[in-house]
């Protein structure tokens, strides 16, 4: 597939976005309830961290909805994390910081030792399920007494395996038709962002650091033990020091969780 780079970071941040949103159409509706709930619980001004922030789509809706907000964008990604930084430039209110959420560590290189909202999306999937455990209680940990965490994710009702099969089906048919008509996968957007030179230098960092998704695994890198289930989300949270936890949305494939501290 023939592809013409974007030529400004911009243009580079809603790449990105089109390029997600063919794997998920519904995107933006689960990032406005993400919003809404940020909102309920902390306010117009939370302190928020965006955990694996990739190129700072959150971020960049939650300044839109609630200007008087400040987030940390946290990740380990070069290439995510150089479209970010150059999309938020000059912005006071956007700090950054490169972690490794598997590392005991990762809180101790914050600006912050405490936040009124974590949020993540389409992220700690990577995860399997004893680091995610302990990611969580980190998370109880950072947030202040009645903070709220929210976790969009691959989660999974297996209650109805034929109404998921319908579904299942209707998407990837869709797909198919977006893609002859020239939506870029997870593959074609690594190659066109390795070919520009504004981002030739983080790509080369990011494929040493975290392998070339250039070249995807036939079974698309995912392991058959990590947790798809949002029962096990909840149930997780709650045993790592969250007093309440629930499902605030879903479509048929993904789910969004929220935990109060």
């Amino acid at each position: 597939m023939t592809t013409t780079a974007p030529s400004d970071w911009q243009s580079w941040q809603t790449s990105w976005d089109r390029q997600q949103e063919w794997y998920m159409p519904d995107r933006e509706e689960r990032f406005r309830v993400m919003i809404d709930t940020v909102e309920a619980v902390t306010g117009p001004t939370p302190r928020v961290l965006d955990l694996a922030c990739g190129t700072g789509s959150i971020t960049d809706r939650l300044l839109r909805r609630l200007p008087g907000a400040h987030s940390t964008c946290v990740d380990i990604d070069p290439a995510l994390l150089t479209i970010a930084r150059g999309h938020f430039t000059g912005d006071e209110r956007v700090t950054f910081t490169e972690a490794d959420l598997t590392q005991a560590n990762w809180t101790e290189h914050l600006p912050h030792a405490s936040y009124d909202a974590v949020v993540t999306a389409t992220a700690l999937h990577w995860l399997d399920p004893q680091p995610l455990r302990h990611l969580y209680g980190d998370l109880a940990g950072l947030l202040r007494e009645g903070g709220v965490f929210l976790n969009a994710d691959h989660m999974r009702d297996e209650s109805a395996p034929r109404l998921n099969a319908a579904l299942h089906t209707l998407h990837s048919e869709r797909q198919e038709r977006q893609r002859r008509q020239g939506a870029l996968d997870w593959a074609d957007w690594w190659h066109m962002a390795s070919d520009d030179p504004l981002l030739a230098e983080a790509t080369a960092q990011r494929f040493a650091l975290l392998g070339d998704p250039r070249r995807p695994k036939p079974d698309g890198g995912a392991r058959q033990d990590r947790p798809t289930a949002t029962r096990w989300h909840l149930e997780t949270l709650l045993g790592q020091g969250f007093s309440e936890a629930r499902q605030v949305w879903c479509s048929a494939s993904d789910a969004l969780v929220a935990a109060l501290r």
